[in-house]
């Protein structure tokens, strides 16, 4: 737990040290290092493209017994809906269990770097040889914390939470852990042109 606590510890530093009360000029007129950070060439995430996510991590990290490997693909759209964008994925586990499900997310830009993602998505779990989470129908709740480079990619870690919400008999829900990659689609658009 305390990788978890450390993880939390960093994205709080980044949202604090992005903070316009701590990119102020100095005295001498010299910018702080927070403030030249802040206007590098990333660009806005108004444009986001559409996006391809691989994800690989840990699988019911909160169980001694049931841990697994976990990969998940996503696909993620550039249309926003509000402030919502929606997205649909599929997860597997180390041990034959699946995931489908689609959901929206929320892109909060901290600086020109990094991007917070919280999202929700209901989705069809079959449980293989894993873990029972109790009942077919499992809402999975997330955030991520992203670093973005000039070609809009991005690195991140997440975390979430999956469970039935209480429909079955039993909800013992579980959680994941996970390293980021997004790609933007048009990376791949390009190499069959």
């Amino acid at each position: 737990m305390s990788f978890l606590r450390n993880g939390i510890l960093v994205a709080l530093f980044t949202v604090i040290s992005s903070s316009p009360l701590l990119a102020q000029q100095t005295q001498s007129g010299q910018q702080t290092p927070v403030q030249t950070a802040q206007q590098t060439s990333a660009p806005s995430g108004k444009e986001d493209p559409k996006f391809l996510n691989f994800s690989a991590g840990w699988f019911d990290m909160n169980r001694q017994k049931d841990q697994a490997a976990e990969f998940r693909l996503e696909y993620h759209h550039d249309e926003r809906f509000w402030i919502f964008k929606p997205f649909a994925g599929a997860m597997a586990t180390s041990d034959r269990a699946t995931y489908l499900y689609g959901g929206v997310k929320i892109d909060v830009y901290v600086g020109n770097r990094w991007v917070i993602t919280p999202s929700f998505a209901p989705g069809w779990y079959r449980r293989g040889g894993g873990h029972d989470l109790g009942y077919a129908l499992e809402f999975r709740s997330q955030l991520d914390v992203a670093y973005r480079f000039d070609d809009r990619s991005r690195l991140g870690v997440s975390f979430g939470h999956m469970s039935n919400a209480s429909l079955g008999d039993t909800n013992p829900g579980t959680e994941s852990l996970m390293l980021n990659y997004t790609v933007p689609l048009g990376h791949f658009e390009r190499l069959f042109r």
